[in-house]
């Protein structure tokens, strides 16, 4: 197959990445806006001029159309679709999730769209519905595990997908993940979250996106099926997501409805465009709300939005300050705050790919306590050198009559002097300092001590602190 992936910067499971297909590059993380050809409200020749590098269309659609399936035959996809970028095509699986059933078999449609040129093929796969049964679930498994074996069989040289589905259930999606790694694909779909998304359960999301990731590769690029909104993609990125497909910049224009990165709003309430696009600075909200153009005005509106915040979050991973942004993000809606504490609850697992060294670290409130740069630190606590009796000093005072004096910064904890121009003490910035954050850095006296327990420790800290740090290192003795 001709589908590499490179990763060039990290950040907790984010990546921004080279995906080449063909001769063709994409950057991750990428936004596949979807295009039917029947109701193309923004053409893809427009997409490709504000930034687009690859989209998804639905070869099911293209097959049934008496209007493009023979031209799309002849021409192929790329000419039909004037795109240059990759295209991707879907097999008919968001029909057969919509309707339960499709007029096409998994042969029928991986020979269509090889022969309309798609640059990457989709088996059929089976959507599992979020509702249905572990044993529903683990059948409809192994028809599509079936499928994707066939897809290889059939056509060895074509760029194919490989689907990861499973329903809700960890074990099945984790199952699917190293079935898929172990027949070396490079691009895999996690398919059928889509209901999770529209009934906000990223609680689920989040645990179904990180089953599937612990089976598959690390090499593999990972597309998101189905994820519409900007304002979870930060999360989903977080959680390892390269790739996105959305209609959504397209059905909310249908519904009069304005994208935001934090959400989105009936553009018949809206008093003012907070918007800097070239739509919203060309005209005001009464204007907008009564142009004959008004969904198409929408749709660009929503895909610029949508567009930047794609490149919003490349930056921030290459300026390792994702956590920040999921943090943000995450706060625009109580489900995404439950999908966000979620993640952090799989911190230990996060951090082993996280970059040691960042540009900064700013506390955002009680979560920023459970991040991978405050847990790795607690981890590597343990090797600092100590003596007999050590002092750990929360306003940096020294007292006569220890080996061993170190500082304290909440979260992290207890840190020699040499330490603090390295991150993350030298880059961290936090606020007057509350309880969570204290409690947070008590636990780093408390790994520091379980690693050295024939040491003497005393705690330094003024009285406000002095009950709190006598519950939280009960064995330490406690100076104020």
């Amino acid at each position: 197959m001709a589908i590499t992936f490179e990763v060039v910067h990290k950040d907790i499971a984010g990546r921004v990445g080279k995906l080449r297909v063909n001769d063709r590059i994409v950057r991750t993380p990428a936004l596949l806006p979807v295009v039917n050809p029947h109701l193309p409200l923004v053409t893809p020749r427009e997409m490709q001029e504000m930034g687009v590098e690859a989209l998804i269309t639905n070869a099911y659609i293209f097959r049934r159309s008496a209007e493009y399936r023979d031209r799309a035959l002849a021409e192929g996809l790329h000419s039909v679709l004037d795109f240059d970028g990759v295209v991707m095509t879907d097999s008919g699986s968001f029909q057969l999730s919509v309707y339960g059933e499709v007029e096409v078999s998994n042969r029928d449609t991986l020979e269509f769209q090889q022969a309309i040129g798609s640059d990457i093929v989709v088996p059929l796969d089976i959507p599992t519905p979020s509702d249905a049964s572990r044993e529903r679930a683990a059948r409809e498994l192994a028809v599509t595990m079936d499928r994707i074996r066939e897809a290889q069989q059939l056509f060895p040289d074509a760029n194919l997908a490989g689907p990861v589905q499973g329903g809700i259930f960890t074990d099945l999606r984790e199952e699917a993940g190293r079935a898929v790694r172990d027949l070396n694909f490079t691009f895999a779909p996690i398919g059928a979250v889509v209901p999770l998304m529209e009934n906000y359960r990223y609680r689920d999301l989040v645990k179904v996106v990180l089953a599937a990731k612990r089976g598959l590769s690390p090499a593999t690029a990972v597309h998101l099926f189905g994820a519409g909104h900007p304002s979870m993609f930060a999360l989903a990125v977080a959680m390892g997501c390269d790739l996105f497909d959305s209609a959504a910049y397209a059905l909310f224009a249908r519904e009069g409805r304005y994208i935001t990165p934090h959400g989105s709003f009936k553009i018949d309430e809206l008093a003012e465009l907070p918007c800097s696009c070239r739509v919203c600075r060309s005209m005001t909200a009464d204007e907008l709300r009564t142009s004959g153009d008004r969904e198409r005005l929408l749709a660009l509106h929503n895909l610029y939005v949508t567009l930047a915040e794609i490149a919003r979050i490349r930056q921030a991973i290459q300026d390792g300050t994702l956590w920040e942004l999921v943090d943000e993000r995450c706060r625009s809606h109580p489900r995404l705050l439950d999908g966000y504490r979620e993640l952090l609850a799989h911190a230990s697992t996060l951090a082993r790919d996280d970059p040691v060294s960042k540009r900064r670290f700013f506390y955002r409130g009680s979560e920023t306590c459970r991040r991978t740069e405050v847990l790795r630190f607690r981890e590597v606590i343990p090797r600092i050198p100590l003596g007999d009796r050590v002092l750990v000093s929360f306003d940096g005072r020294e007292v006569p009559g220890f080996d061993t004096v170190l500082n304290f910064k909440p979260p992290f904890g207890p840190y020699p002097a040499e330490l603090a121009e390295t991150f993350p003490i030298g880059q961290s910035e936090v606020p007057e300092w509350d309880d969570d954050m204290v409690r947070s850095g008590c636990a780093g006296i408390r790994a520091l001590m379980k690693a050295h327990p024939e040491k003497r420790f005393v705690v330094l800290c003024g009285e406000a602190w002095a009950r709190l740090v006598s519950e939280e290192v009960p064995d330490a003795e406690v100076v104020s």
